[in-house]
């Protein structure tokens, strides 16, 4: 039983972290941050493991895990409030040409960032030719340019 619990308060734990990082953190990784996505596996692994390192436990731990996965999954179909709570939603960043700085400061996103994303989907150079710039819940940028 310790390692069912020790398995849901370790997913809870990275579910807050991971959501209070941004979405940003999980896509286009740096060497950085793959260096600190192992450390914090292995970090993991031993809170979860803690002195029992039987194929037992391991099966227990794994099942734990997908089975509060699941839940989520469901219950998330069925709530559009949790899903947004839990996933967040697309934000607007660039409006009209203009960066809306509020958002993308909350964001963590930076006009360079807009820009590369609209050098590598649209071939796009220029702020003043996009229309809208969107966040997506996985943490990449659409970019819809003016037609």
């Amino acid at each position: 039983m310790d390692a069912v619990l020790r398995a849901a308060a370790i997913y809870f734990v990275l579910m807050v972290l991971f959501r209070i990082a941004g979405r940003r953190s999980l896509t286009d990784l740096t060497t950085f941050d793959f260096v600190l996505l192992l450390i914090i596996g292995e970090a993991t692994q031993q809170a979860l493991l803690g002195d029992d390192f039987s194929v037992t436990n391991a099966i227990l731990i794994i099942s734990t895990l997908i089975a509060i996965d699941v839940g989520f999954s469901l219950a998330k179909r069925r709530s559009k409030r949790l899903a947004k709570f839990l996933d967040g939603g697309p934000t607007v960043i660039v409006e009209d040409g203009k960066p809306l700085t509020k958002r993308m400061r909350e964001a963590r996103i930076s006009e360079s960032d807009v820009m590369e994303a609209a050098r590598t989907t649209q071939g796009i150079v220029e702020m003043k030719d996009i229309r809208y710039a969107i966040i997506e819940r996985n943490g990449e940028i659409s970019i819809i340019p003016f037609k």
